[in-house]
């Protein structure tokens, strides 16, 4: 009778302490979930050059705790508009500075050339938007681009504007799927 109870409170035991490692390990994927990061899913071709349909990555929503975006940053942000929707777009203009395409596709940066070499194409006239005049980026603003220029809806667009920081799910780190093209976005 002895063994029979020795052996119920060690099967009681074990399935404790089973319990209560499944507990921690679901608590920990939850911190990591919300404060961390999270794995997001590219939906069609805005980034094209460097981010395709239906690619996975990684999304570092601790990096901005502790420091500002920066340019050219991969961000993940909602759509103001559409429940649930996603963009991810390149940063191009800070707070405090003035952004305007001209007529050549030239994107200028408190009137300087900007140097970069993330858009795949010259952006045609009818795709400046209000970029066409020059835009003053607010304290706590970014203009954001999709490097696909000629194919993506951002903050040349007024629907989408500036991004406010506050509403930056994170930066895009890491490509995870297709395994083929697995590691650091650039």
């Amino acid at each position: 009778m002895s063994t029979s109870k020795n052996m119920r409170n060690k099967i009681l035991k074990e399935a404790f302490s089973t319990a209560l490692y499944l507990l921690a390990v679901l608590a920990v994927t939850a911190f990591v979930l919300k404060f961390v990061g999270q794995r997001s899913v590219v939906d069609g071709s805005s980034m094209v050059g460097t981010l395709y349909n239906g690619e996975s990555v990684w999304v570092n929503k601790f990096r901005y705790r502790f420091t500002d975006p920066e340019r050219f940053d991969i961000i993940v942000f909602p759509y103001k508009y559409q429940e649930n929707t996603y963009f991810i777009k390149r940063i191009i203009g800070l707070p405090g500075e003035t952004v305007r395409i001209d007529e050549e596709g030239n994107i200028y940066i408190n009137g300087e050339i900007l140097k970069e070499d993330y858009g795949l194409e010259v952006i045609r006239p009818e795709n400046r938007g209000i970029a066409a005049e020059e835009i003053t980026v607010g304290e706590g603003e970014y203009f954001v681009m999709g490097d696909n220029r000629n194919d993506s809806m951002d903050s040349r667009f007024p629907n989408v504007g500036n991004i406010s920081e506050d509403i930056i799910v994170g930066k895009a780190v890491f490509r995870l799927f297709p395994l083929s093209k697995f590691g650091g976005i650039y």
